[in-house]
């Protein structure tokens, strides 16, 4: 992975986003992330399960403060 020189490439406004936005994202990493955190533990790697379940849980936490906020 390269290394970045700023996190302003990361850090992208809503007005920049060509994929349907943050709320949308977080929407779709939650689908996979926990695709992934059944597959971990599927193979035994618990602290990996717990990890990819909590990526889960903060992207879900997002997509739920977008609706409840009006901003998706």
């Amino acid at each position: 992975m390269a290394a970045r020189d700023s996190r302003a490439d990361v850090l992208r406004t809503d007005s920049s986003a060509k994929d349907g936005g943050p709320a949308e994202a977080a929407s779709a990493i939650s689908e996979v992330v926990a695709e992934l955190a059944q597959l971990s533990r599927r193979h035994r790697l618990d602290m990996l399960a717990y990890l990819l379940d909590m990526a889960q849980l903060e992207a879900d936490e997002f997509v739920r403060r977008r609706l409840t906020s009006g901003e998706f």
